[in-house]
């Protein structure tokens, strides 16, 4: 019976990280509706292939060919039957709530955890878990549909809770904690938080060796350590399926280094030492002044939604203006565009700055260090000497795009110093009177900079137009869009509005410390007690941040529920193709933006799709062949009327033929699309009269600008063994025939015929772990065309198979329910053993 009223304000707690998650989605969750946008909707078709296997034989395809020309899945949907069983605890975990209650949910929830693990009081503790959760950022991932990482995200502090727990001396409580949240974290396949918050956990753990060498507990330290590293490999192991070939899908896609080195395709300079080019890394990064969002959410302008949508502004708006203003974004900040800023709440921030004054011990150190770092990492681009050193020498740093998203330790650290702080105050009635010129000089360092943010805005931020929209107004000029006398009354009426939202909300940051400011003033007059101060903290911190988070994810981003994809995407040219019942042929989309968009798999084997990660091989033969032959089949296509056969395709698109691409979308009048037939495509494959064998990745992709495709096989000389030697003359025979007879995602049958045999190239992606045989024997597939599969063919009727079935799936597998088990085996023996509650201190 004590056991269960000492878990009464854990559960009430509980109950109200609901009520939170269901006051915020109320309306979409009452009413059905569900979010809209490119990627919520955007991996859709590229996994309808996916779904239609799955329901058609209760397995999992490791392979597609709707997208990119085919390409292994495990950036797409990377499940494995091992992972079933985390994937229905973590339903329960989820507590079966509706899906936008449940996000809120479990990101309270964790810090919530984390909170409790130290030592926190329940409603500090769930004060705590609402400035994590309520950081901007993490409601603006929701709107942008990056699911995946906002379930990272959540699980990561109840994984540093198992950490803390361990070095608290519970090994066994941490020990389980940890590994069953770093198992759920490395299950929502974000890999980039996973590996920013690793910085967090190895700081926090030298934060522990410092206190543990002051105490003289270093043995204490290192036990606590061993347990962790084992909840650490247990929590990977449970995961390994997906992590292993995750990491080798990276050495083949566009996260690798090119092995293509003449500067025309590749600026050498640009390069990281294995991953992405740098300017791809750091095309959105943090700009130093913007910074300040932490602070002020307007600093520069929130989301590049439209500017006419903000009342703020449009108060300030000349009429005359108002069509021009229509097509001009909120932000001027120097990202290309953003859903919004980061936000942490204005006196959250004050409560970091007064915990750098208060808090004692290397923990404090520890967290500044890992906001200084995340700070500066974010600023990308415009920090490029500190960005270089992490980009060459820290590993792995240059997998990962987007650097502004680094943020997020920030946003996790700072709310964690708060509440250390607030513990300290709260606590300890007699600190505060002791440290009130710490709290006014907190409060002077973060509401008073937002004040003079208020009062004299031009000082400190002169400029609230961009770089990229000075280069447009002055187009527009030159063009005779807009009239040279007419752009600086516009652009003058466009500083006022933007200045006007930044000052309306410097106004507002420096109103909400004030607020904060007094609670600790009343606190330390004895006219509030500490659960007044908590529960008046979570009104003022709740409302601040709820108000700036509805400005990114609100009602109105809510639509009724699409009940069939399919039907209300495809489209007459969607239609006269799907006639045509053959096996296996590729479509180009013309009509859209064929590389970023994921509608034409739905219906169809595309040749474009929507992916962060395509094969690094796909994306060099996009950009050298497949754009340039695309803008060369629509001219050619409108000078012959749409019928192709009289046209020289071989010459003019060789390459979209050997990707049997034998149906190209293109667009008409009106947002109309119309299907031409390619007469030229390829087929599912075809003998070689000779193999032209070159020396390096270079010379592969450059042949194939002189090379007739159909007669001749590029070559890599590091796969001739591979083909058997082959000569590089082979013997054609003109009747010979390569028929696809069977067509699965990961397993291709062909019936092939020839008088005299030789080497046979085949439309589909090379990827290592494709087997082949010819008749059930086995044969080595050799890459060819920079991209395509070849094998040598006897002389003969023959049927070949290719399959995808990796053996290292079934190891990995194996390797992984051994590791469920000793975690299960974990978890009964806490049980047993302690027969209390993991938290209770």
């Amino acid at each position: 019976m004590n056991k269960i009223k000492k878990m009464i304000p854990d559960a009430l707690a509980v109950v109200f990280f609901i009520l939170i998650g269901l006051a915020y989605f109320y309306v979409p969750t009452t009413e059905g509706l569900v979010l809209t946008g490119h990627d919520h909707t955007g991996g859709s078709g590229s996994g309808a292939e996916l779904q239609e296997y799955y329901e058609r034989t209760g397995e999992r395809t490791r392979w597609t060919n709707s997208q990119f020309g085919g390409m292994p899945t495990y950036q797409m949907s990377p499940s494995y039957s091992s992972t079933d069983t985390l994937s229905a605890v973590e339903r329960v975990y989820q507590l079966g709530l509706p899906t936008y209650v449940m996000y809120v949910f479990i990101m309270l929830l964790g810090f919530y955890i984390l909170l409790r693990a130290f030592n926190f009081k329940v409603w500090m503790a769930a004060l705590g878990a609402i400035l994590w959760a309520f950081s901007s950022y993490y409601f603006i991932i929701i709107a942008a549909g990056h699911i995946w990482k906002f379930m990272a995200l959540s699980f990561i502090p109840p994984t540093i809770a198992g950490m803390v727990l361990c070095y608290r001396g519970k090994y066994i409580a941490g020990g389980v904690v940890t590994a069953f949240f770093a198992a759920l974290q490395i299950f929502s396949n974000h890999i980039q938080m996973s590996y920013y918050f690793l910085s967090v956990m190895l700081l926090m753990a030298l934060a522990y060796l410092i206190q543990a060498v002051r105490e003289h507990r270093v043995g204490e330290w290192f036990k606590a350590t061993g347990v962790l590293v084992i909840a650490g490999i247990l929590g990977v192991c449970i995961n390994l399926s997906n992590l292993y070939h995750t990491y080798q899908y990276s050495k083949e896609s566009m996260r690798s280094k090119s092995e293509l080195t003449h500067k025309d395709i590749k600026d050498p300079s640009n390069q990281t030492s294995s991953g992405l080019e740098r300017d791809y890394i750091t095309q959105w990064s943090y700009g130093i002044g913007e910074t300040w969002t932490l602070l002020v959410p307007n600093t520069k302008g929130g989301a590049s939604m439209p500017l006419t949508m903000n009342e703020t502004a449009m108060k300030k708006a000349d009429p005359q203006f108002t069509p021009i203003y229509q097509s001009l974004g909120q932000y001027w900040g120097e990202q290309p565009g953003t859903s919004g800023p980061v936000y942490v709440g204005a006196f959250v921030l004050t409560l970091f700055v007064l915990g750098l004054f208060i808090v004692k011990g290397p923990m404090k150190w520890c967290l500044l260090a890992a906001t200084i770092l995340s700070i500066l990492l974010s600023w990308g681009k415009n920090f490029m000497g500190f960005t270089d050193f992490f980009l060459d020498y820290v590993p792995m740093y240059d997998k990962f795009r987007t650097v502004a998203s680094i943020l997020v330790v920030a946003e996790f650290t700072i709310p964690l110093l708060a509440m250390l702080a607030l513990k300290e105050l709260l606590e300890k009635p007699d600190l505060l009177p002791q440290r009130m010129k710490a709290v006014y000089i907190s409060a002077a360092l973060t509401g008073g900079i937002a004040l003079l943010f208020a009062l004299m805005p031009d000082v400190f931020f002169g400029n609230y137009i961009s770089t990229m929209e000075q280069g447009m107004f002055q187009q527009a000029a030159q063009a005779g869009y807009i009239p040279q006398d007419m752009i600086m009354p516009i652009l003058s009426n466009l500083e006022d509005m933007r200045r006007a939202m930044f000052v309306s909300d410097a106004w507002r940051s420096a109103l909400i410390v004030a607020i904060g400011l007094l609670l600790l003033i009343a606190f330390r007059m004895k006219k509030m007690n500490a659960t007044m101060v908590t529960a008046s903290l979570i009104v003022l911190c709740l409302i601040d941040m709820w108000q700036v988070d509805k400005r990114y994810l609100n009602d109105e981003m809510f639509t009724e529920p699409v009940s069939n994809m399919k039907e209300t995407v495809k489209t007459p040219a969607d239609e006269m193709i799907l006639q045509d019942k053959s096996l296996d042929y590729r479509v180009l989309n013309m009509a859209s933006n064929t590389f970023n968009e994921s509608n034409t798999s739905f219906f169809h084997k595309s040749i474009g799709g929507y992916h962060p990660a395509k094969l690094r091989r796909y994306q060099e033969m996009i950009e050298e062949h497949i754009v340039p032959e695309m803008s060369a089949f629509g001219a050619a296509a409108a000078k012959a009327g749409g019928v192709l056969d009289s046209i020289n395709g071989d010459s003019i698109f060789p390459v979209l033929n050997m990707l049997n691409v034998k149906y190209v979308i293109l667009p008409l009048q009106e947002g109309k699309t119309f299907p031409v037939l390619n007469p030229h495509a390829n087929g599912n494959g075809w003998f070689v009269s000779s193999v032209k064998y070159v020396n390096n990745a270079d010379e592969e992709i450059l042949a194939l600008h002189d090379t007739p495709l159909k007669e001749v096989a590029v070559v890599d000389k590091k796969f001739k063994e591979q083909l058997g030697n082959a000569a590089e003359q082979q013997p054609k025979d003109s009747l010979s025939t390569v028929k696809l007879t069977h067509y699965d995602a990961n397993a291709l049958t062909y019936e092939i015929n020839s008088q005299k045999g030789g080497v046979v190239v085949f439309s589909e992606n090379y990827y290592p772990g494709w087997t082949a045989t010819i008749d059930g024997n086995p044969v080595e597939i050799a890459r060819a065309n920079y991209i395509l599969r070849a094998i040598q063919v006897p002389a003969g009727k023959h049927v070949v198979e290719f399959k995808f079935d990796p053996t290292s799936v079934h190891v990995t597998e194996g390797i992984a329910y051994g590791a469920l088990v000793i975690l299960l085996l974990g978890v009964l023996f806490l049980i047993w053993k302690d027969r209390k509650a993991i938290f209770n201190s």
